[in-house]
């Protein structure tokens, strides 16, 4: 089993041929309405990989909170510790994407999800230690991020820390942490130092062990992701499964991924390479966790690399 904690948020995405300036209106492309939250595209993405998932977070009591329960129903996510704000709305997104290139930028309000509780995060703590992996990322505070890690390193179990959206990370934190999956841009604000090939990832990944993560995972988009553990690097190429449509929630899947294949018992080394052919399926299609593809494609995909 699989507990991830992090956020839902309804995904509000405008595509547009570019972003307008501050005061300016422009006509956009296509419009609509998604799952999304790094937290619940990881835990949807993990379900469509064939995974037991269990999603820890908190929603409001309102139409997109309705949403998200609908959601994780029809996609076997378990929801015995989605906890409910009868004050603060559900999350929500406005994801901004180039209409022609697929790239996006985001804004995420986590709402309710920001007021999970240390004593929630405790009620599914037999839970947590009953899994093979706890994976979360930043869009939570802080201090609820490490009481997971801390809950999850006690048990025993796997963590995983997608450092997304980035902030400062102190030593106590990254000590919880056995993989630390950083962008290019994150590994970069976390490490001081710029990251923008191989080997200055790597070094990046140096620095971030120094400061007590157990390995380093980092994300370089059309190059593929570098794995730094105990003084070696493994690159996996990234794959190539179509024309890219929408890189939004791509890290996610490859961050479900690393998850799935780790709770399979497969060796990091091997789970890199499986994540990145779960992103290179993402990529081709539109939405976040409405995108991420079912075990069966990434089997087929690897099957005919």
């Amino acid at each position: 089993m699989i507990v991830v904690m992090g956020i839902f948020a309804a995904d509000l995405t405008f595509l547009t041929p570019r972003l307008p300036a501050w005061t300016e209106t422009i006509i956009g492309s296509g419009f609509r309405i998604g799952p999304g939250g790094k937290g619940s595209n990881q835990a949807i993405a993990a379900a469509r990989l064939s995974a037991p998932v269990q999603f820890l977070a908190k929603i409001g009591r309102d139409e997109f909170g309705a949403m998200a329960r609908g959601i994780y129903e029809m996609e076997g996510v378990g929801t015995s510790f989605l906890f409910e704000s009868a004050d603060a709305p559900t999350g929500a997104a406005a994801i901004i994407i180039d209409d022609r290139a697929g790239e996006n930028a985001i804004i995420v309000v986590p709402g309710a999800a920001a007021m999970l509780s240390t004593a929630e995060i405790d009620l599914a703590g037999e839970a947590i230690g009953r899994a093979a992996v706890f994976l979360t990322q930043l869009e939570v505070p802080l201090p609820l991020v490490a009481h997971g890690l801390t809950e999850a390193r006690k048990r025993g179990v796997t963590t995983i820390l997608n450092p997304a959206p980035a902030f400062a990370l102190d030593r106590d934190l990254l000590a919880l942490v056995d993989i630390l999956t950083p962008n290019e841009t994150e590994a970069a604000m976390l490490s001081g130092l710029p990251v923008t090939t191989p080997e200055e990832a790597e070094r990046a990944a140096d620095v971030l062990i120094g400061r007590g993560a157990g390995a380093v995972v980092v994300t370089m988009g059309a190059a593929g992701a570098l794995l730094r553990r105990d003084g070696r690097t493994v690159m996996a190429p990234a794959v190539r499964a179509g024309a890219v449509v929408d890189t939004t929630g791509a890290g996610d899947s490859f961050n479900a991924g690393i998850a799935v294949a780790l709770s399979e018992g497969r060796r990091l080394e091997d789970a890199i390479g499986f994540a990145c052919a779960v992103a290179g399926l993402k990529v081709t299609r539109a939405g976040a966790g409405a995108g991420m593809p079912l075990r069966s494609e990434v089997d087929a995909l690897i099957a005919a690399a």
